[in-house]
């Protein structure tokens, strides 16, 4: 139903626009008595072998929601009903900053990607902790963090730190987003030397809101890399989980390179800069992943991210060396009901 009659007609109209009918549409649904059941028992996948236990983080199903969709926890707790083993708000400033100017969000229809330049648009710390103090606790929440866009280099780490801090109740891990090719001046953040300063100060910044909490569990943290990232740059990322023990890594965020593309040139030039996601980067994150996970002897959980449009491409990053695999432009392209498809194959494949 979702690709032969609801997809066609929300491709008619801009994708930003889309994206937040789209929110409204679900908030909306679920205000109705018994659909937010109905959404469950159509979507959700209950099955003790889908359990993955991971930095000391129990997840029900291995299929999340990556960053990006859900910027400033608005409809988690909604979007947990489709069956996510987990979600991941953001990308989070420490300030609310408006992003690149639109348009900035373009379909490729015939690669089923998408090219972004939103540039971290969202709305900062305050909004997003006040909705995440609704978290009903269906849902293993992540948080992605980001720099603002007019932030000197020699403060990347406050404004890190800053959000770190703010969201440490309310997350259950934190991901540094270092990856995006859409904020501008992010060459230092590609400085192995200032990775290592960067995670080492969020880390000891963890240990001691840590040491405050009720738990007193460390949350865990992952890094989220480019797909782009040559042999030599992917070692320095395993010697770099080596030395800082960081909890593990996402590969990967969207890509700069526009190879093997459907798309027309005119139709590129069109459309200017941007990350592009969806099919046209699944083979390079399945090749970054399975060259992280070979040549560290499996040293680190991997979250695949990248081209996952079915079940078989889930099962590609799973046996590429992911642990868990996000979703993100093949929820749009593919609906809700893939995330029940990729669990069933998942459980057949056992």
């Amino acid at each position: 139903m979702y690709k032969i009659l609801i997809r066609p007609i929300l491709f008619l109209f801009d994708p930003e626009k889309v994206h937040y009918f789209t929110f409204s549409v679900i908030k909306f649904l679920h205000k109705i008595p018994f659909v937010p059941g109905i959404i469950r028992s159509m979507y959700q996948v209950k099955d003790k072998r889908l359990e993955r236990n991971l930095f000391g983080i129990r997840f029900q199903n291995p299929v999340g929601l990556a960053a990006g969709f859900d910027k400033n926890a608005v409809i988690y707790n909604e979007l947990a009903n489709f069956g996510f083993g987990f979600i991941e708000i953001g990308t989070v400033t420490p300030k609310g900053q408006a992003g690149n100017p639109k348009k900035r969000l373009f379909r490729l229809k015939d690669d089923k990607g998408i090219i972004n330049r939103m540039g971290f648009n969202n709305e900062g710390i305050a909004p997003a902790i006040e909705n995440l103090k609704k978290n009903k606790g269906q849902v293993i929440i992540g948080g992605n963090l980001g720099k603002n866009t007019a932030t000197k280099p020699e403060n990347y780490t406050e404004d890190y730190c800053e959000v770190f801090k703010a969201l440490h109740p309310y997350v259950d891990y934190f991901v540094l987003n270092v990856s995006c090719p859409n904020v501008g001046s992010h060459a230092k953040l590609n400085d192995k030397d200032y990775l290592i300063e960067l995670i080492s100060e969020v880390q000891q910044l963890n240990e001691e809101l840590s040491s405050r909490a009720v738990s007193r569990d460390l949350k865990p943290i992952l890094l989220k890399i480019a797909p782009d990232l040559n042999n030599v740059q992917l070692d320095e990322i395993i010697e770099l989980v080596a030395e800082t023990k960081i909890d593990g890594v996402i590969a990967s965020n969207t890509s700069t390179t526009r190879d093997n593309l459907k798309a027309s040139k005119a139709r590129l030039q069109e459309i200017g800069n941007g990350g592009v996601s969806g099919q046209p980067i699944k083979a390079q994150s399945t090749k970054v992943i399975k060259y992280l996970a070979t040549n560290s002897n499996k040293a680190f959980p991997i979250i695949g991210v990248g081209g996952i449009h079915s079940a078989e491409d889930a099962l590609e990053k799973i046996e590429a060396g992911a642990d868990l695999v996000q979703i993100y432009t093949g929820f749009i392209y593919e609906g809700p009901s893939l995330i029940k498809r990729i669990n069933k194959a998942i459980l057949k494949r056992k």
